[in-house]
């Protein structure tokens, strides 16, 4: 089976069947037995058109006299992938994405093969004209940057024209690679510096880009990685992968030795198994998920890294746990959200409608409503997201400030140098300003 075919069919189920695109891909990558550099070029195209869907079926509409919204699946995924590669793929000749998007829809449906052809010419033959759009209403933001209106509507209202345009720029600009470095590796006399230093060291042998994160001891960026989990270092539990605004909110918790710390939203486990090893492996850590695959997994990234004071449970934060109060030292909601910060890796978010939001602040101020009740007296609770909508952040952790008399912000630590913030013990952290995710992060303390 062809690359592009492939991409087709993983193309074909997402749109299709509602399948997401990591397990859709992952799923016929594993079973399609393609090289390193096809997996590549399969992975470029599916993750781009996606992306890329509302601007790449502006550019066929400017041409078709069938619009994309009354066209089959076949034909419109087709054509999809033929203009992105057009627009998008400079390694890719204008003859070989054209007869190659032709040859797939032969082989679908016969009759729109010189449809599919004429339509792709036209837009080779007009390619200047044909991407051209003035950004300068909300609407063709949205197009261009392929967002339902109503998150750049709300995006507008909440950080103005320019600044929105800005941020949705640096979520459309590839993400960069960080490992985090398992400091229960480190063996006595030696100091995390060295051992980062000795993986870097590794990774550059190996061919690899890699630099220290200044200011973040356990960071590593790294370029040219690609499958991280058939990797020695990552087998061995020496790296996880994780973005850096991930990484603070471990860091904004700062969790001491011995302590009882709760983790209440916890899969797929990165900020629970960083804590484990902010730790030291000690204490007791319990990471908390609804879903039983999740515990599952959880328990094998756990194994993986050698913790041994991380336990995964099965359990609803939505639903008080009597068993909880006033049992721990930290507690961290890292909430279900929106996910508006990490759209550069999950590109199907931006297709999200309202209505499958609107209700978010309730669920996530619950969530927080239980939490501060598993606390001791001076204890720390960390509420964290990964969007950056006002109303799933500021607005939640005000809202129960207000209701909480007895809570209070507290110091952020050293991630304010870092960042380069004054303290008021909350971050928003925009993709626009910083290279990562965007991210929410608060700190308040149990007086």
């Amino acid at each position: 089976m062809s690359a592009r075919y492939l991409a087709y069919k993983i193309l074909f189920d997402i749109e299709v069947n509602g399948n997401y695109s990591n397990m859709a891909l992952n799923k016929y990558l594993n079973e399609a037995g393609l090289d390193d550099q096809d997996k590549g070029f399969v992975t470029e195209l599916v993750y781009g058109i996606i992306e890329k869907k509302r601007y790449l079926d502006y550019m066929i509409n400017k041409v078709s006299k069938i619009k994309v919204r009354k066209m089959q699946h076949p034909v419109k995924l087709v054509l999809r992938m033929g203009v992105y590669q057009l627009v998008y793929m400079d390694g890719v000749a204008d003859y070989a994405a054209i007869n190659e998007s032709v040859n797939i829809m032969k082989k679908l449906d016969k009759r729109s093969a010189s449809f599919v052809n004429a339509v792709l010419r036209n837009i080779s033959r007009n390619l200047d004209e044909v991407k051209d759009i003035s950004l300068n209403t909300v609407d063709k933001l949205a197009i261009y940057y392929s967002y339902e209106n109503w998150i750049v509507e709300n995006l507008v209202k909440e950080y103005g024209f320019e600044r929105t345009e800005a941020i949705l720029r640096a979520l459309s600009q590839k993400p960069n690679i960080y490992l985090r470095v398992n400091r229960t590796k480190l063996r006595p006399g030696q100091s995390m510096d060295y051992l980062v230093g000795q993986i870097i060291g590794r990774l550059i042998d190996q061919g690899l880009e890699a630099s220290r994160v200044e200011g973040l001891e356990e960071a590593i960026k790294v370029k040219g990685l690609k499958s991280i989990d058939k990797h020695p270092l990552f087998r061995e539990g020496y790296v996880s992968v994780q973005d850096i605004s991930s990484i603070l909110v471990a860091k904004v918790m700062d969790p001491k030795r011995e302590s009882r710390v709760l983790d209440l939203c916890a899969a797929p486990g990165g900020k629970s198994t960083h804590i484990g090893e902010l730790m030291e492996n000690t204490g007791h850590l319990i990471s908390q998920d609804i879903f039983d695959h999740k515990i599952k997994l959880m328990n094998t990234y756990a194994r993986r890294l050698g913790l041994n004071n991380m336990e995964a449970r099965l359990g609803d934060a939505l639903v008080l746990n009597d068993d909880y109060i006033g049992k721990f030292d930290y507690v961290l909601c890292d909430v279900p959200c929106s996910g508006m910060g990490i759209v550069r890796r999950k590109p199907e978010i931006k297709y999200k409608k309202e209505e499958e939001v609107e209700n978010l602040p309730d669920l996530q101020y619950q969530i927080l409503e239980n939490a501060s009740s598993y606390l001791k007296e001076g204890g720390i609770l960390i509420y964290s997201t990964c969007t950056i909508f006002k109303q799933e952040n500021t607005d939640v952790v005000d809202r129960f400030l207000n209701n909480h008399k007895d809570y209070e912000l507290d110091d952020l630590g050293p991630i304010k140098e870092f960042l380069g913030i004054g303290d008021k013990g909350l971050v928003k952290i925009l993709p626009d300003r910083y290279e990562m995710d965007g991210f929410f992060i608060s700190r308040m303390k149990k007086i």
